[in-house]
């Protein structure tokens, strides 16, 4: 049996730093942490190659003097924690004391610091083996460079990404930790350029639209609650603001960027019955209360968070999120048209004059709809032919009844279709129907690589946070092969320039935002095509349908003859049935026959 021995601290220490840093953004994450737990009013983050080669953060906070820099560098070394009971009075981000020594021990690391008396202090440590420690020159404060990161250990550097995917992750955890300190302005450099320099504001909104973007700033709302022991507040989308993942869904507790199962369903079950099945909501919000009552060293890298009663933080954060959507509902009621209480102003009753619209400057700009001629395309790069009518050529409704001997009763409530069948009622779900027919249409042309696009008249701005850009900027083709040309036009800023013929422009910003979702969960992958251009097909069939009001013979059994003449005519792209059948011999049950 071998010998047991106890590591050393340089392997001890890489070892805690493969569960604390896990890639550059971790650096920075744990350096930015420890400039605001020190008072810093000022934090600048420079970093090049995606953090690979280079990092430095530096602040204008306390200070340390020559002894307690030392210190700073020995594992479990805190000044936040004497006893287990400061767990429950923690104020702070860090308090373990793991993260200087853990990066000292797999990069080069350089620490400069300067309390507000005294002499500067120089350290540098490379690979976990001290260089040297000498005086320096400072202003009050601290800097920490950390170059050629992971060099000490090479295999970690493998599972690293694209300088453009790491990029992106430093600069979303900067941004998390502006979004969490308005007071504190920030600076972020890279590779000599600055990507986002905010200065201290006085709001959170002011934040966010320095951040984000004054668009999407300006679709949020305010939300504001307390209870005992409990403070909510923060930003959320309006209803109808929707995003298909939940990466805009940012939540704070006690400052501290977290991912909380609790908050998330809770927010989401409050936008229940004001967002559509599969959309989440955008929302930046902060919960206070007391660090006793909530466990964050849960995780390593304090990443998640466990509430002591979480049933009763659940039924808080639902509270004060239905307070405010309530309250944004009234606020459009008191908008409403006079003389039409509680109708919005875009929206008109049947029988009012329709406002008149400016023709389309061409056929390329009219809207597509369902059993409507295809009009002319534009088509992107090569020659391919446009999306056939879905519309199957029948001379008449008698055509089509032939198919399975249904006969068109009528329609009710809008979505369904009913027909008489041999052997009972149908009930026909059109939307479901229309899902099915557009899937596997879009799927064969994103196979056989057909897809006509139409290109706009005037490109559609978007502007998308960091970990979207680098996702767009890798699959910038793939995306035009599927009909969507969507080009660079600055730092986190593009423009979308042409759109599938089946895609209604005023649709484009929200299937690309939906699009970048699924890259964002790993759902589509460019190297597994077939999952790819499933997954795509079905989030496209959902923005291709739009059904008309009303529905008449011929159109609803040219939508059998269609249904029944895919692979799948039973179910729609989401598993939904797409129709139901009430036996004879069950409906004289229900009448006791």
């Amino acid at each position: 049996m071998p010998t047991i021995r106890i590591l050393s601290d340089r392997v001890a220490n890489q070892i805690a730093a493969g569960e604390v840093i896990e890639r550059p953004a971790a650096v920075v994450k744990e350096l930015v942490e420890n400039s605001l737990d020190a008072g810093a009013t000022r934090v600048e983050v420079e970093f090049r190659h995606g953090g690979r080669s280079y990092i430095r953060v530096e602040d204008n906070g306390s200070g340390m003097t020559k002894d307690d820099a030392l210190l700073s560098l020995e594992r479990h070394a805190t000044s936040k924690l004497v006893e287990t009971a400061d767990l429950d009075r923690l104020g702070t981000f860090g308090f373990r004391g793991e993260a200087v020594p853990s990066i000292a021990s797999v990069s080069h690391f350089e620490l400069q610091t300067r309390p507000a008396t005294g002499p500067g202090t120089e350290i540098v440590i490379n690979g976990g083996k001290l260089v040297h420690v000498r005086e320096c020159g400072l202003a009050k404060g601290t800097r920490t460079t950390v170059t050629h990161l992971f060099n000490s250990v090479p295999a970690r550097r493998k599972f690293l990404k694209s300088d453009a995917t790491e990029s992106a992750h430093i600069i979303q955890t900067v941004r998390l930790y502006a979004l969490a300190c308005p007071a504190t302005a920030f600076t972020l450099i890279e590779d000599g350029r600055i990507l986002f320099q905010s200065p201290v504001c006085t709001t959170l909104a002011e934040r966010v639209g320095e951040i984000f973007g004054r668009q999407l700033a300006a679709d949020l709302l305010p939300v504001e609650a307390t209870e005992t022991g409990l403070k909510f507040s923060g930003l959320i989308g309006k209803p109808g603001i929707s995003r298909a993942t939940r990466h805009e869904l940012l939540m704070f507790v006690n400052r501290r960027p977290v991912d909380s199962r609790t908050l998330n369903y809770a927010l989401i079950e409050s936008y229940a019955t004001s967002l559509a099945k599969g959309r989440y909501p955008v929302a930046v919000l902060f919960l206070d209360l007391d660090p006793a009552a909530v466990d964050v060293n849960v995780h390593p890298a304090k990443r998640e968070v466990r509430f002591r009663s979480e049933g009763a933080v659940r039924g808080f954060v639902i509270r004060a999120v239905l307070q405010a959507l309530r309250e944004s509902g009234a606020r459009s009621f008191a908008k409403a048209p006079e003389g039409r209480p509680g109708l919005p102003a875009a929206e008109h009753l049947p029988g009012d004059p329709v406002p008149a619209v400016p023709p389309a400057p061409s056929a390329m700009a009219q809207p597509f709809r369902a059993y409507a001629p295809m009009p002319p395309v534009q088509v992107s790069r090569t020659a391919v032919q446009p999306i056939e009518n879905p519309k199957p050529k029948i001379e008449n409704s008698a055509d089509a009844s032939r198919l399975l001997g249904w006969r068109f009763l009528g329609a009710a409530h809008g979505d369904y279709a009913l027909f008489e069948a041999p052997g009972g009622v149908v009930v026909l779900d059109r939307r479901a129907a229309h899902e099915r027919v557009w899937f596997e249409r879009l799927q064969d042309q994103f196979v056989r690589g057909e897809v006509a696009s139409q290109r706009l008249l005037f490109a559609l701005p978007v502007e998308l946070d960091a970990i979207a850009s680098a996702l767009l900027l890798d699959r910038l083709k793939f995306l035009q092969a599927h009909g969507l040309e969507v080009g660079e036009f600055g730092r986190n800023f593009f423009r979308i320039e042409a759109v599938p013929v089946w895609l209604e422009p005023a649709d484009a910003e929200g299937f690309l935002r939906d699009v970048i979702g699924l890259m964002r969960e790993g759902r589509l992958d460019e190297k597994k095509a077939g999952l790819a251009h499933e997954e795509l097909a079905r989030l496209a069939a959902q923005k291709a349908v739009r059904l008309p009001p009303t529905v008449g013979e011929a159109e609803a059994l040219a939508l059998v003859a269609q249904l029944f003449a895919c692979r799948q005519p039973h179910t729609s792209p989401a598993g939904r049935p797409t129709h139901f059948e009430l036996s004879k011999g069950e409906l004289g049950r229900r009448f006791h026959r």
